[in-house]
């Protein structure tokens, strides 16, 4: 299950178009310009064209991705409250495209402290939780690279925020490979992503995974910087790539890339050659001869 974070560009149901086009089974999107706090409300006619090319493409699992302008962990009130706001929004678009997951970075603490930040966060959480009850999307935090004051950059901390919140159950997960890689997960190699998979299975669980970004990673593992590399060359191995894909709890999760857009030397776009090398590391599993 491979796919792309995609443009909205003249139309949400472009998003999907191109996901068509390029022979991807899943696709992520904003929902609005994830530059501006302030959107104007999802029209009918915007739905309906949504529905219909989602019907006519057959791409039935859909992600989407918040504005980086949210920071639920924010200590400003001011800020903590637009944030709160506008994540409201967020999901209540979801829920009116019919998309399940909403991946989201916990935010920063802003030199508040972790312990202050992650409560923040859960606040905010409980909040919406509150403020939207019987919504069916799915909050994922996403694993980050943790540059500066940034949270979830162990799985640890996100687990803290699942177990802080009262309706535990509408949060999920998002791993991404290069913020695991230079937030100091072992992906140089297949023995270390098996052993990433155990501190996973540890920690958030397996099943928390909702979401899955394929990223390779400009920076080296530990960087703490947040820089994407198409697949294989960077600092993710094959080999450990070639580990998440084959994941049995990870096989039908959307893994999207989130890679530079642009056409390679030999005129194909980027997206293509990922996803051929990305499908490429799944194994096929050989039927079973019946004895006679």
């Amino acid at each position: 299950m491979f796919g792309s974070h995609l443009s909205i560009a003249g139309g949400m149901e472009n998003a999907l178009l191109e996901a068509q086009r390029l022979n991807m089974d899943c696709v992520q999107v904003f929902t609005k310009n994830q530059r501006q706090w302030q959107a104007p409300p999802l029209t009918e006619q915007q739905v309906a064209r949504w529905q219909a090319a989602r019907d006519e493409t057959g791409i039935k699992q859909v992600v989407s991705h918040d504005s980086y302008l949210i920071n639920l962990a924010s200590p400003d009130p001011a800020t903590w409250d637009k944030s709160v706001a506008l994540f409201h929004e967020e999901l209540v678009r979801c829920e009116r495209l019919n998309i399940p997951w909403l991946v989201t970075h916990p935010g920063a603490h802003m030199k508040s402290g972790e312990t202050v930040g992650l409560a923040r966060v859960a606040e905010a959480l409980d909040r919406l939780h509150e403020q939207l009850p019987g919504l069916h999307v799915v909050t994922c935090l996403e694993i980050t690279a943790g540059q500066g004051t940034s949270l979830g950059h162990r799985l640890e901390q996100l687990q803290r925020i699942i177990d802080l919140v009262a309706a535990p159950q509408r949060l999920g997960v998002c791993l991404d490979t290069a913020h695991l890689l230079a937030a100091g997960y072992d992906l140089t190699s297949a023995a270390g992503a098996k052993q990433v998979i155990a501190a996973i299975r540890d920690t958030v669980g397996l099943n928390a995974v909702k979401v899955i970004h394929v990223n390779d990673s400009k920076t080296a593992l530990g960087s703490r910087v947040d820089r994407h590399e198409h697949i294989g060359h960077g600092h993710v191995s094959l080999d450990a790539f070639e580990v998440f894909v084959n994941q049995l709890e990870f096989k039908h999760l959307p893994k999207i890339l989130e890679t530079p857009k642009a056409d390679a030397p030999d005129g194909r776009p980027w997206d293509a050659i990922n996803l051929d090398r990305l499908r490429s590391l799944v194994r096929t599993r050989k039927p079973v001869r019946k004895r006679k």
